[in-house]
C-alpha cells in the first residue's frame, strides 16, 4: 500500500514538473523574426461598351480584375527589389470593386451609362458626376439660358462618340524573401 501511494506521488510530481516544463516552454520569447510582407493595390481600366449587356459586363470586369493582379504584381516586384528582397508567395487577395464612367456625348461631357452592371462585389457609390458604381450616375442640370434672336444660323457642333471604361482595384499582399 505505501509503495503504491509512494508511486502514485512520483508519477503526479512528474506531471506537475512536466506541465511546469511545459508552460515555460511556450512563455519562452521566440527568436523567430515576423514575415515581411509588402501590400500593393493594383488598379486597371478596361473599355465597356455603353449598353453592356450583364454578361458582358462580367467578363470584362474579370478582365479588368486580371489586370490589376498584373498591375499590383508589377508594382510588388519593384517594391521587393528597392528594399533588397525577391517576391515571395501571395497571402491575400481582396476584390476592391470598381465603376463604370463615360464621358462623349454633344459636349463632351460625363454621359449616363446606359448598360447593365457587373457584380463589382464590394462597390459603393460615388459622388463624382458620370460615374456609376452599381448605381445610376447622378442627374447633371444645366442653368436656363435666356433665349435672344440670333444674329447668325446656329452652327451645328459635331456629335462625339461615347466612350465608357470600365475601372477596377485589387489589394494583393505578398510574402518578402
Amino acid at each position: 500500500m505505501k509503495l503504491s501511494i509512494a508511486a502514485t506521488v512520483a508519477v503526479l510530481a512528474g506531471l506537475v514538473a512536466a506541465n511546469m516544463l511545459g508552460v515555460a516552454s511556450a512563455e519562452a520569447p521566440t527568436t523567430a523574426s515576423p514575415t515581411r510582407i509588402v501590400s500593393v493595390q493594383g488598379v486597371a481600366s478596361v473599355p465597356i461598351a455603353q449598353g453592356a449587356s450583364a454578361a458582358v459586363a462580367n467578363a470584362i470586369y474579370r478582365e479588368a480584375m486580371a489586370a490589376a493582379v498584373a498591375d499590383g504584381q508589377s508594382k510588388a516586384e519593384f517594391l521587393a527589389g528597392r528594399a533588397g528582397a525577391t517576391l515571395g508567395s501571395v497571402q491575400s487577395i481582396a476584390e476592391g470593386g470598381g465603376y463604370i464612367q463615360c464621358t462623349g456625348g454633344e459636349e463632351g461631357g460625363y454621359v449616363e451609362y446606359g448598360g447593365q452592371q457587373p457584380d463589382f462585389g464590394s462597390a459603393t457609390t460615388s459622388s463624382q458626376p458620370g460615374v456609376v458604381k452599381g448605381a445610376a450616375a447622378p442627374v447633371v442640370h444645366k442653368p436656363a439660358v435666356k433665349h435672344r434672336k440670333p444674329s447668325k444660323p446656329p452652327i451645328a457642333k459635331p456629335a462625339t462618340a461615347t466612350s465608357c471604361t470600365l475601372r477596377t482595384q485589387v489589394l494583393l499582399v505578398y510574402t518578402l524573401n
